[in-house]
């Protein structure tokens, strides 16, 4: 049934009956992720760890310990149930797009999937130093006693803003094939690529040192680089 025969009020329905199943999903991922959380935090707090094998994070409140391992299995459920979600927006917005550009949907889906995972990666090897940097800043005169509430929000949003950075070389290679741009706009471009590319690294790498700044900024104007070919060479733009 296309969008043009469908009422609003079936609209309606089939977008609660997508969200119900996404919900589902993050439900389902959240118990597993519950099950695996001692698993999970290990690995987030892992490098913290190797700057002071003897460091622990501490709580400063009763319900802290809790309320962690809930977040952090909220957290773990809903990169669990990515995958279901990005079927049930596809299913949800398919009915509207062309034969042309359902091709590309898959595609795109899978390379979106891959690069958040690689920024994700690169934002984890790059937490350590960014850890050492700011920890260090005090130098003797300060202790840090890290709690373990602020800790998991820093290292989670700091992996979440790697993995989100990663993913604008799609956005670039969907705008030009909505003739927004062309590879020879990009190519002309490249000065105010590097600044902006670099401002955004200043931005999303809260340490400011400039070893991590490079750690993103330099796989993000790689990735601006493979953008250029992919629009050129697929689009033919």
């Amino acid at each position: 049934m296309t969008t043009t025969t469908m009422p609003f009020s079936e609209h309606l329905t089939e977008l609660r009956q997508r969200l119900i199943k996404c919900v589902i999903a993050i439900g389902i991922g959240t118990v597993v992720a519950f099950i695996f959380n001692e698993q999970i935090l290990d690995v987030l707090v892992e490098p913290y760890r190797k700057l002071d094998p003897d460091a622990a994070l501490a709580t400063f409140r009763v319900t802290e310990a809790f309320s962690v391992v809930m977040r952090l299995s909220l957290w773990g459920g809903a990169i669990l149930a990515s995958p279901v979600i990005t079927y049930q927006v596809w299913r949800f917005v398919e009915p509207a797009l062309s034969k042309r550009e359902k091709r590309w949907v898959i595609p795109i889906v899978a390379i979106l999937a891959f690069l958040f995972l690689l920024g994700v990666v690169v934002g984890y090897l790059a937490l350590e130093r960014g850890l050492n940097f700011l920890l260090d800043f005090g130098g003797d005169a300060l202790v840090p006693v890290i709690g373990a509430d602020y800790y998991l929000k820093f290292a989670m949003r700091f992996l979440l803003a790697f993995g989100i950075a990663f993913q604008f070389p799609v956005f670039l290679f969907a705008a030009a094939a909505f003739g927004m741009l062309t590879s020879r706009t990009l190519r002309s471009n490249r000065r105010w690529a590097v600044v902006l590319i670099l401002i955004a690294a200043a931005f999303i790498t809260p340490s400011g040192d400039p070893l991590t700044l490079m750690m993103l900024a330099a796989p993000l104007y790689i990735l601006y680089e493979i953008a250029i070919v992919a629009i050129r060479v697929i689009l033919k733009k």
